[in-house]
This record gives C-alpha cells, structure tokens and sequence, in this order.
C-alpha cells in the first residue's frame, strides 16, 4: 500500500494510525515530524534542519514552523484519543479541522531539535479543546504554547 490515505484505513493500532496520520499531511513530511507513543501519552518530535531557521541573524526557528508543528501535535493527540476511545464505538469521519488557535511565543526556538506534548482539556462529540506546549532543551521551559479548539466529525455508526 503506496497511497497514504488507503495505509491510514488500514492500520489498526493508535501507533499505526498516528504515523499513517503524520504520512497523510505534506507539511509534516516536509517539516520531517516524527511522534513517539507510550500508552496514551504522546510526544511530537521536530528535528533541527536548516531549512526551519526564520532568522539566520540568531538563528531562530521560523515562528509559523512552531506553531505548525504543535497545531500537528494537537491533531495527532486527537487522533490517539480517538483511537483509544474506539472501544466505545465512536469513530471519527475525518481528521478534526481547527476553529480556533492561539499561539503564544514565549521564547526563541534555537537550531536544535524541539518537543511537544498536547493535553487534551476536554472532548465532546463536536469539539474538542487541547493545549499544547513545545520545549527544547527542559520541558519546563517551554518556547511556545498553543490553545486550539477543533471540530470533531463521528462517523455514523
């Protein structure tokens, strides 16, 4: 299975559907996201590439990279929610679509790799709210941190 789209409907795991999810999008292959999961608890990985630098004078990672790369968290912690809330029968249709996203920059990200790690507030049938932070070297100094509500789609079952 070559397409994407097709590997993402058969995969049967939350971890096989993550990785399908990230494949799915280009500017995650493109950004070069990877995630890692233990249980429920998942971690996005952006790796440094030079191509992510906004401003070669510090050098920082370009602001719409971070805030694209923890937008992509906020999804793939959605999709792992929902792999492991399929048990019950509720299915999404498709991917969520954001409502709403708020990205506050609270330091500059240096040429190094960068984390995140997506926590989701609350989950109804419609929306779903998820913070999301992303760190460098200590988590408890975070770079950046997102707030975005999403619209959930079930499937009809």
């Amino acid at each position: 299975m070559s397409d994407p789209v097709q590997a993402a409907l058969a995969a049967d795991t939350a971890g096989e559907r993550l990785q399908a999810m990230l494949a799915r999008v280009p500017y995650a292959r493109f950004l070069g996201i990877r995630a890692e999961l233990a249980g429920d608890e998942m971690t996005a990985i952006l790796p440094f590439a030079p191509h992510l630098i906004g401003n070669p004078a510090l050098p920082a990672i370009h602001g719409g990279v971070l805030g694209a790369f923890m937008e992509l968290t906020a999804l793939a912690q959605l999709t792992v929610a929902q792999e492991i809330g399929a048990a019950s029968g509720e299915r999404l249709a498709r991917q969520p679509k954001p409502i709403d996203v708020t990205v506050e920059y609270l330091r500059s990200g240096r040429p190094v790799d960068t984390f995140a790690r997506a926590h989701i507030t609350r989950m109804g049938r419609r929306i779903a709210n998820v913070r999301v932070e992303a760190w460098q070297s200590a988590r408890a100094a975070p770079i950046a941190a997102l707030h975005g509500h999403f619209l959930l789609t079930l499937a009809d079952t």
